[in-house]
């Protein structure tokens, strides 16, 4: 599959969308962990959707592994 920056754009789009429209609707319904395990209370650098169409391009790519695909590919893009 041939891929263009107007093709990850449309994709983002709509993933973007979808995981807008998912936390409006589930936001306060998601199973969390227990409160005893530490956690960071850094926010990620990444949002939801970046990491989903990042994940949806590595599948339609002909990488063997994702750690090729991702210093290849997107490691200077964000």
């Amino acid at each position: 599959m041939q891929t263009t920056d107007y093709k990850i754009t449309e994709l983002f789009c709509v993933i973007d969308d979808f995981c807008k429209h998912f936390e409006a609707e589930n936001g306060g319904k998601l199973l969390l962990g227990d409160d005893t395990t530490k956690r960071r209370r850094r926010k990620a650098s990444l949002s939801d959707s970046e990491i989903m169409t990042i994940l949806l391009y590595f599948h339609f790519g002909t990488f063997r592994n994702f750690k090729h695909y991702y210093l290849i590919l997107h490691q200077g893009d964000f």
